[in-house]
């Protein structure tokens, strides 16, 4: 029995090496060489279909920056112009949020480039940090005594003005008392301060993607700062009255209003020329950039205006925009104090005192100016400015016009108001 059992597993043990036998005279059937060329055509299989795939994701990624690159290319040139005014719908009177902290009117704004925070600053000298989400005050620059410069940090007089670089790291404000001062918007540190002007700032903005800084004043002329080195760099002057305001894109150019020379002119910084426009019947109080090659304008004629720079007169005018008031025969138009622009959109938004804020469709190629709707608001709307991805406009409103005391509406709250902009495609996704 004992044999018999070693017998079997003897054939047993035989027979895997009879099965590796067999595997290798099927392995003996391929040749080096056929081998070579099964290993060869596997190899070439396998690149062709990374290849297809890598062909795939390439066109694909490529259509994403060919168009991109158009969109790039034609803000460049000052020709993009994207249409979402006919998406927009107006929001409803509880979904504005009032933010109160100013104890006088508030006359300037700016939203960083994160959206997560506004500063407004205002007649009482002082400049509010606040968070959008939240609408919580999270600092406050005081705001100092007249007389008090030398040992107080911050604004004692109107601070008139305000920018912030594109990236974040500076915020400007420019105040009465001819000064410009430097903050960390971070820290809300004091940084330095920009001396040179002989009356009050009026106008400030960063050239985008950088650190220089443009500044217009009453004293009739622009200068031209680098912040990163705490430097002057030139002065410009053209304009046969104080300057209202000042804005600036990309370009190594900025555009201005001129007050009651009646003028916007462009300043070609590099080329050392302006370039001057005529068309407003009064004072032209406020401009703002809607593209490199357009601009909208407001004045105390109670006109809005729309301009190229390759046209000397504006492309289209809405006359009366915000009303008039008064008595009968004695109509004054409500002042424009304010105007804001959607960068590279079709959309505008202009601020009165006629109890509300108005936004605006350009046209097709910025030819003409159409209502769209507007938003209740009470008082002097100071400042306007827009969200960079278009989600809210901020107000800010006082009891005052900015640059004076001509009136004064007591029912108004002093303070900034965030208009949230909804549009139709995200109310239909709430629907269903």
């Amino acid at each position: 029995m004992d044999e018999e059992i070693s017998s079997d597993s003897e054939n047993e043990s035989a027979d895997p090496n009879r099965k590796q036998q067999e595997n290798e005279d099927d392995e003996i059937e391929e040749t080096p060489q056929e081998k070579k060329l099964r290993l060869a055509k596997l190899y070439l299989e396998q690149l062709r279909e990374e290849e297809d795939k890598r062909a795939e994701q390439e066109s694909f990624e490529a259509d994403l920056i060919a168009g991109r690159l158009q969109d790039d290319v034609l803000e460049q040139k000052g020709k993009l112009q994207r249409l979402i005014a006919k998406e927009l719908i107006a929001p409803e009177p509880a979904e504005i949020r009032l933010m109160r902290g100013h104890k006088l009117p508030v006359t300037c704004l700016v939203i960083t480039p994160d959206e997560k925070y506004i500063f407004s600053a205002s007649k009482d000298c002082s400049i509010i940090k606040w968070e959008v989400e939240s609408g919580k005050k999270v600092q406050k620059i005081a705001g100092g005594r007249k007389g008090t410069e030398a040992r107080h940090v911050g604004h004692t007089t109107h601070v008139l003005c305000m920018a912030i670089s594109s990236d974040g790291k500076y915020l400007a404000s420019g105040d009465m008392n001819k000064l410009i001062m430097i903050w960390d918007p971070t820290t809300c540190k004091h940084l330095y301060k920009l001396k040179g002007h002989r009356d009050a700032v009026s106008g400030l903005a960063f050239r985008r993607g950088t650190h220089t800084l443009y500044s217009a004043s009453h004293d009739r002329s622009i200068k031209v700062w680098s912040v990163d080195e705490n430097a002057y760099v030139e002065t410009l002057f053209g304009h046969q009255d104080m300057i209202t305001g000042l804005d600036c894109l990309s370009r190594e150019r900025c555009v201005t209003a001129g007050g009651r020379d009646r003028t916007v002119r462009v300043w070609k910084i590099a080329e050392e020329s302006q370039l001057v426009f005529h068309g407003h019947e009064g004072s032209i109080d406020c401009i703002q950039l809607i593209n490199e090659e357009h601009m909208v304008t407001g004045g105390d004629d109670g006109s809005i205006s729309v301009w190229t720079v390759n046209k000397k007169k504006p492309v289209s005018t809405v006359k009366q925009a915000h009303g008039s008031h008064g008595n009968t025969g004695l109509e004054q138009p409500y002042w424009v104090s304010s105007v804001a622009a959607l960068h590279n959109s079709d959309i505008v938004a202009s601020g009165s005192h006629n109890s509300a804020v108005q936004l605006w469709k350009c046209g097709q190629g910025f030819r003409g100016l159409e209502p769209l709707f507007s938003v209740p608001m009470t008082g002097f709307v100071n400042s306007l400015k827009f969200s960079n991805s278009g989600k809210f406009l901020v107000a800010g409103v006082g009891q005052e016009h900015r640059l004076g005391r001509w009136w004064r509406i007591k029912e108004a709250r002093n303070g900034i108001y965030i208009i949230p902009l909804k549009r139709q495609a995200q109310e239909q996704e709430v629907v269903q």
